[in-house]
């Protein structure tokens, strides 16, 4: 073979090589792009979530509202410290800058440390203008606790001059005794700027109490809103927001149990008019912020950007249910508790006459982005298997369809497939779905499997932000209208995706998997 004809002959078979190769990479299903950011952190196993505030230790229930001052967010929550063998609750500081990274401030409220019991739920206020007389910016707390004789419900003040590390009881008599209601617990403390007064609401079993004080140790009933069908309502909530058409309403919240009437055990809530001494509404029955079976004792909070005050706002629970507490595998490793992620929610305008709370996970979690999983365009008739994996991201996905009877995406996969966690549309059937059966989780009862929540059978198409991590999940759909959150424990080496379409064929667009890091130092 002449030289010439070598070059010729060697160029044709590098070039075939290039077109074999090119054809491999183009025909590839489905296509995939792969973003590395940084690295991820080395983890050992363990349950403890990877992004989700968890209890440090022991037990940890209900949130209670933060407070942003001096670039922080002051946070307190319902701690434990001699879980599961002693009783009784106290409560503990944490704070942080961005609401995903936390840092812990310990006990602030000690439990049993005067004849009142332990602190329950409650609220606090920064008291700027020293209403109270403890100084200006003393932290203010009015707790519940059980009082010793015969463990009746009552409210005490608690104050701290430390910028809420230590709090100090004002005294052994409660500032709201009981008025002889079994039920009178939760109290939530406003400032209402228009009539410069502070405004408390009480959780009273089925009603909601109304009080006004203008010092935080005088408390004058003014006026009640009573709720049917949910149960005993606890942890109220009241505040104003601007909506996206430039009007202004007051939102009322509780957690509440809709259960006998198929709806959730989550945060109800109302849209109306506060009157200075009350509560009105025109709606006969609450909407819900949340779909999932663990999402409770939920509270709202302002941003720190004065500019937001009305427009969005804040929301954390604690991800747990009081029907299955104690059932969860991170008790093991010594601890029980932890809280939904901080999500952002604002009142909008869905139809022509109705508005709604919409929720975002809260967008500085996308920081802890260490690798990104994206598909540009999948069709499935029946289920395809993604090439990623994981146990701690967020998936973000458009979906539409002509026939498909069910669609939707398999999480925390196992090899063999048959375990997994089911989030999905059934559009004949007119809902949206999180199924958690065939996995481990915690009701044993198997009464709460799959959260439902309304879905309109004529559209063909949804967007889904789906958050994963450890032990929950937690599902935004089409703009937030929509959230299920749920605790979910599938065994640590089940990390698997899929998605999934019967009788039809599905088109998911836009597949992008953010895989977060942890929160925890090493």
């Amino acid at each position: 073979m002449s030289k010439q004809k070598y070059i010729w002959f060697l160029s044709s078979m590098i070039g075939l090589i290039a077109l074999i190769i090119v054809g491999i990479v183009l025909f590839q299903e489905p296509p995939k792009k792969k973003e590395k950011v940084t690295h991820p952190k080395h983890h050992k196993p363990t349950y403890r979530a990877t992004y989700h505030f968890t209890a440090p230790d022991q037990w940890m229930n209900d949130p209670q509202r933060p407070i942003y001052l001096d670039g922080k967010y002051h946070y307190y929550y319902l701690y434990n410290r001699d879980y599961p063998n002693g009783n009784g609750t106290e409560w503990r500081h944490a704070t942080s800058k961005d609401l995903v990274h936390w840092k812990d401030e310990g006990i602030a409220i000690p439990k049993y440390t005067n004849k009142n019991g332990d602190p329950w739920t409650g609220s606090f206020v920064v008291d700027q203008n020293n209403t109270a007389g403890f100084g200006k910016g003393a932290f203010i707390a009015i707790v519940t606790q059980p009082s010793a004789d015969g463990g009746k419900q009552e409210q005490y003040l608690w104050y701290s001059t430390d910028k809420g590390k230590s709090f100090k009881s004002y005294r052994d008599d409660p500032v709201m005794p009981n008025p002889g209601t079994k039920d009178f617990r939760d109290p939530k403390i406003i400032w209402d700027a228009q009539e410069s007064k502070w405004v408390l609401l009480m959780a009273e079993g089925s009603k909601i109490g109304f009080y006004e004080s203008r010092n935080l140790k005088d408390w004058r009933y003014t006026g009640a809103f009573t709720t049917q069908n949910i149960g005993i309502v606890e942890c109220p909530d009241l505040y104003q927001m601007k909506t996206n058409d430039g009007t202004y309403k007051w939102i009322l919240g509780v957690s509440a149990n809709g259960k006998s009437i198929g709806k959730p055990n989550t945060y109800a809530y109302w849209i109306g008019d506060f009157t200075g001494s009350g509560f009105n509404t025109d709606q006969t029955v609450p909407k819900w912020l949340d779909h999932g079976f663990d999402w409770y004792g939920g509270v709202t909070f302002e941003s720190g950007k004065k500019s937001e005050k009305f427009t969005k706002r804040y929301a954390i629970a604690w991800m747990n249910n009081w029907d299955y507490p104690n059932e969860t595998p991170t008790r093991v490793e010594g601890f029980n508790g932890f809280n939904s992620v901080v999500r952002q929610i604002q009142l909008k305008q869905v139809g022509s006459h109705d508005y709604s709370l919409v929720s975002q996970p809260i967008s500085s979690l996308k920081k802890l982005t260490y690798r990104t999983d994206s598909f540009d365009e999948i069709k499935v008739k029946g289920s395809k298997t993604l090439r990623a994996s994981g146990d701690a991201y967020q998936l973000d996905t458009d979906i539409s369809w002509s026939e498909a009877k069910n669609i939707g995406i398999r999480l925390r996969e196992s090899k063999d497939k048959l375990r997994h966690i089911d989030v999905g549309i059934f559009p004949q059937g007119g809902y949206s779905y999180v199924n958690r059966g065939s996995t481990d989780q915690p009701d044993k009862s198997h009464k709460y499997v799959e959260s439902r929540a309304a879905f309109d059978k004529n559209k063909h198409n949804v967007h889904l932000k789906i958050l994963v991590d450890k032990t929950s999940i937690e599902v935004f759909i089409d703009d937030g209208q929509v959230v299920h959150s749920s605790e979910v424990f599938a065994p640590l080496e089940d990390r698997g995706i899929s998605l999934f379409s019967d009788d039809g064929t599905a088109v998911f667009k836009n597949v992008k998997i953010q895989h977060f890091d942890s929160i925890k130092e090493n």
